[in-house]
């Protein structure tokens, strides 16, 4: 579970196989943010390995070879050490501004999961905190974390990133992100149920719970609220009457609440036909690529069957990309992606081209991105 793989300690993990879940699916992608190599939807894996056997797995092409033979062995033991060599030779890149050869400048950050993440994004050198997951404050616990708690996890990273922008997520549980305590009901659809921005609208207490925390931490840093699975205007005017409410509670108890800039996820495709609509309420749009390319070509992205299928390089994605920046940059906000599609280098020069202000990936790309920005 997603959980489960945000609690794991990098150095007692060297890889990861799993039977189920799809290569989007966020216990993916939290495998990736902690640079474990992860394969998934391996059938009957468990039935075909032992204790004591040895296992080689590639990460990139998706392989598993149990009891390699000497050839693969040595064969991946050269693979590793070109990696790490690769990896070794583009810490020339920190320090460097991302800024391509004809002056065009784009601000890459990183994507975050828990407050000691921080470490990894300052290791790498990102330009601040591009999406903060919050919803793992709330995983392996009974209960949910107290104001204080949560103000106290705000706080430090914002503290750590010395005064570089941090963008929080609001709580974004539901679908295959599941906490007990919630108490929810099971769904036949969950990726299209009760999830996100909804359950902080009709759990109104905790969500101003998490929008006090945050708004005292703001104090502390340079912190942006997000707001995730928008499809309309009157959501994010409710979101931003209740902001406004705390914010004016916490200076009457004399709390000092920093300038918060307020924007949301654009991960559905109702977000992006009235994205010029949205773009006049909000400081920013941030484009959540896994969920958007779900929505749009109607593939569950749980599923591993439909990997094929599934395909963030599809020319609807491409041009709903697109629109959603135009509609940003004409009302004067800017747009990024904090999908994973931000760090496929692939397309990074057609982002660049596109008018894309802002990249956020995982700590660990941060320099394979900016190596190929810089050489655009």
């Amino acid at each position: 579970t997603p959980s489960m793989t945000a609690g794991i300690n990098p150095k007692n993990v060297v890889g990861i196989v799993t039977e189920l879940g799809g290569k989007t699916s966020h216990s993916a992608i939290l495998a990736r943010a902690l640079e474990i190599p992860a394969v998934v939807a391996v059938s009957d894996f468990l039935g075909q390995v032992k204790d004591g056997d040895q296992v080689i797995l590639d990460g990139d092409a998706g392989c598993v070879f149990v009891n390699p033979d000497v050839s693969v062995e040595k064969e991946y033991s050269d693979k590793r050490d070109a990696f790490l060599a690769e990896k070794k030779e583009l810490e020339k890149y920190i320090g460097q501004p991302t800024v391509t050869k004809d002056g065009v400048t784009v601000e890459l950050v990183a994507n975050i999961g828990k407050p000691k993440d921080v470490e990894k994004v300052l290791e790498y050198d990102g330009e601040g905190v591009g999406l903060f997951r919050t919803e793992f404050l709330f995983m392996d616990r009974n209960s949910m974390p107290t104001e204080d708690e949560q103000f106290e996890a705000y706080k430090a990273v914002a503290e750590k990133m010395g005064g570089k922008r941090v963008i929080i997520r609001t709580l974004d549980i539901g679908a295959d992100k599941q906490i007990d305590y919630f108490g929810l009901d099971k769904e036949e659809n969950p990726a299209l149920g009760y999830r996100a921005v909804r359950i902080c609208l009709n759990k109104r207490e905790v969500f101003k719970t998490q929008l006090r925390a945050l708004c005292r931490a703001s104090a502390f840093g340079r912190i942006a609220i997000m707001v995730p699975m928008i499809i309309s205007v009157w959501e994010v005017r409710t979101v931003k009457e209740i902001l406004e409410r705390i914010k004016e509670e916490l200076k009457e108890e004399g709390k000092e609440v920093g300038d918060i800039e307020f924007g949301i996820m654009i991960e559905t495709p109702a977000s992006v036909i009235i994205a010029d609509e949205l773009a006049k309420e909000v400081d920013f749009f941030s484009i959540g690529t896994n969920d958007l390319t779900q929505y749009t070509l109607a593939i569950d992205r749980q599923n591993a069957k439909l990997d094929m299928f599934y395909n963030a390089h599809h020319p609807a994605i491409l041009r709903m990309i697109k629109m959603v920046v135009d509609a940003a940059h004409k009302e004067g906000i800017w747009a990024g992606i904090c999908g994973e599609l931000g760090a496929d280098t692939t397309l990074t020069e057609e982002f660049v081209n596109m008018g894309l202000d802002e990249l956020s990936v995982s700590p660990g790309m941060v320099l394979p991105v900016r190596n190929k920005v810089v050489n655009m």
